[in-house]
């Protein structure tokens, strides 16, 4: 039987094919904030995972007319979003240098200072550089392995529907899952004092040389400042969630609901209404 939800986007997406513009901007309007946070732990920089959003929910509206209702409209969305992901040519810094998580933990002892970080704005830059951590340690997964884990410990995606997004067998998914945890589950015991009180990093003690590499910019963090969808997360609730659970993935996941930017979207609105665009071929 279906749901009303169901009903409802069916509903949507017909009136979007027939051509009712409003309907298509309902549709970015549903799908750009979830599309936008896959594309944020996919390619690290609030400003790249912008550009990867335009391009996905270009794709997904010139794509409507093939949804059938074989998944939810997101799931849907994320399998063309993570088709797209995988298979972008850009890639993060941790990528180019081909950085492990090994290497990446050896960084972070370097420059630990002896003292938490009690300068200007010591809460904001101490939640930035958590937050741009986490980010940064997903980067040093592979693509597919990353994905995995975003869809199944921070989006909690079930497997079934997982492996259809990733277009994998539910078992390939599982193992692929599997290794991920595994891989930054030893990574944050080892090093993370938020995963394990007893390891050497402390975000307080990162702050003034994430500065000095510019890692964080103390006038304007990427992650802690972001916007938040309406009624979602904010970094304080994000960071409350994790403490509660204290382990590897609510380190990775206490990040708050990130709205995707509307300058983006509006852009993205002005290109669709624009006629250049073709919408549903």
């Amino acid at each position: 039987m279906e749901t009303g939800s169901e009903i409802d986007e069916r509903d949507l997406v017909a009136r979007a094919v027939g051509g009712d513009r409003a309907a298509v901007a309902d549709v970015v309007r549903l799908l750009q904030d979830p599309i936008y946070r896959l594309a944020l732990r996919m390619v690290w920089r609030p400003a790249d995972a912008e550009d990867a959003t335009q391009e996905i929910l270009l794709r997904v509206v010139g794509n409507l007319a093939s949804w059938r209702g074989e998944a939810k409209l997101t799931t849907w969305a994320y399998r063309i979003g993570v088709n797209y992901l995988l298979n972008l040519k850009r890639q993060t810094p941790q990528e180019q240098r081909q950085l492990s998580l090994d290497e990446f933990g050896e960084g972070l002892r370097e420059g630990l200072a002896e003292e938490d970080y009690r300068g200007p704005e010591a809460t904001l830059l101490t939640h930035e550089v958590r937050l741009n951590c986490s980010q940064a340690m997903l980067q040093c997964l592979g693509r597919d392995e990353r994905v995995a884990y975003v869809l199944s410990d921070v989006f909690e995606v079930n497997s079934e529907e997982a492996a259809w997004i990733v277009g994998a067998t539910p078992a390939a998914y599982r193992k692929r899952v599997e290794r991920a945890k595994k891989r930054l589950g030893n990574f944050l015991r080892s090093t993370c004092g938020l995963a394990n009180p007893q390891a050497f990093c402390r975000c307080s003690r990162r702050v003034e040389k994430a500065v000095e590499l510019g890692r964080v910019d103390p006038k304007r963090p990427a992650f802690a400042a972001h916007a938040v969808t309406p009624g979602g997360r904010s970094v304080a609730e994000a960071e409350r969630q994790m403490i509660r659970l204290h382990d590897a993935a609510a380190v990775l996941g206490a990040h708050p609901d990130y709205a995707a930017p509307q300058s983006k979207m509006e852009a993205i609105a002005g290109l669709l209404a624009s006629g250049r665009f073709p919408l549903l071929e």
